[in-house]
This record gives C-alpha cells, sequence and structure tokens, in this order.
C-alpha cells in the first residue's frame, strides 16, 4: 500500500480533502492550464476528483494515480503529479508533473520527477517510463531532459486538444539508463 515517496525537500503523497482549495487554486490557472487537459470548473470537481482516487494504488492499469507535491518543511502543496499504466502495457508507465507557479523555477519538479522514476523502476518494475508534452511546451520538455530522458519521437497534429490539432512529443526512459540512484521511499 502506498506512503509517500521523500526527497530532500519534497514529500509525494496522496491528495487529501483538504488539498482541494489549493489544487484548485492553481489547477484553474491559464498560464498552467494552456497545455493540460483537465481544468476544473471549480473546488467542488477538485474534491469529486480527490475523492475518486481513494483505494487507487499506483500501477492500476488504465487509472491515473495522482499524487501531492508538499514542502517537507512545513507540508505546503506545491503541485501534483500523475502516474499512469497504460491498458495492456504494464512494463510501462506514463508521468506528468504540475507545479503551481509560485514554486516553479526552484529544482522541485526536478526533485519530483526524480523521485517518480526511482519509484517506477524500483519498487514498480517498470521498464520503460515515458512522458509526453506539447512542443511548444518548454519548461517541462527541459525537466525531461535534465532528469535524463531522452526524446523518442514527435507527432504531428496527433492529437485533438481545446478545438485544434496539436503536435505530441514523446521522452522516455528505460530502467537500465536510471540505475540506482535518488530519492527513497518512506
Amino acid at each position: 500500500m502506498f506512503r509517500e515517496l521523500a526527497t530532500d525537500r519534497l514529500r509525494l503523497r496522496r491528495l487529501e480533502r483538504a488539498d482541494a482549495a489549493r489544487l484548485f487554486a492553481y489547477r484553474s490557472l491559464p498560464e498552467v492550464t494552456r497545455f493540460q487537459t483537465w481544468e476544473p470548473r471549480d473546488e467542488a470537481e477538485v474534491a469529486r476528483f480527490i475523492e475518486g482516487l481513494e483505494g487507487i494504488e499506483p500501477g492500476e492499469p488504465g487509472r491515473w494515480f495522482q499524487l501531492g507535491i508538499t514542502l517537507a518543511d512545513g507540508g505546503e502543496l506545491a503541485g501534483d503529479c500523475g502516474l499512469h499504466v497504460p491498458e495492456g502495457r504494464d512494463h510501462e508507465m506514463e508521468v506528468g508533473i504540475t507545479l503551481a507557479p509560485a514554486f516553479q523555477g526552484r529544482g522541485y519538479a526536478t526533485e519530483a520527477l526524480g523521485a517518480l522514476l526511482t519509484y517506477a523502476f524500483g519498487p514498480l518494475g517498470k521498464h520503460r517510463v515515458y512522458g509526453s508534452v506539447d512542443p511548444a511546451n518548454l519548461p517541462s520538455i527541459r525537466l525531461m531532459e535534465r532528469a535524463g530522458m531522452r526524446r523518442e519521437a514527435h507527432f504531428r497534429n496527433s492529437l485533438w486538444f481545446k478545438g485544434a490539432w496539436a503536435d505530441d512529443v514523446i521522452y522516455a526512459m528505460l530502467d537500465e539508463e536510471w540505475g540506482p540512484r535518488g530519492p527513497s521511499e518512506v
């Protein structure tokens, strides 16, 4: 049963009902939703989303497992991240990270992604971890490159996104490329 992932400065833990207001506050900002498929309409929708995560464990095929990214010092919610195992592809996992603007540019996303990679390749035993990103989302591309993920594909006009066709870039890493490093599970 999942408890949390810990790094020097962060704790990645299950989202709680008490996180709904903070999660809605940053997940509803235009600069955050620009590259996101989920645009919650109100705090109640976020609360229902969090309630829907109860009982889900990381690695359940076809389901996103969403975690809160909190500061180790004080527990403030700085963002959230997700893990997703595609149906029929149990050997791999998709990851995604969203940070509130006030917490961007401090290395938190890099630290959180390192924790996710360590968890996916370690306890979850995944062979491949990947992220899907809009090529205009340069901060996310730089994040994946800093983590050592490589660009595998650029699919042109492959996604119908917010009323228009959009490109999709895939970054990935294999378990042997990650190796024994990174944060610990607590």
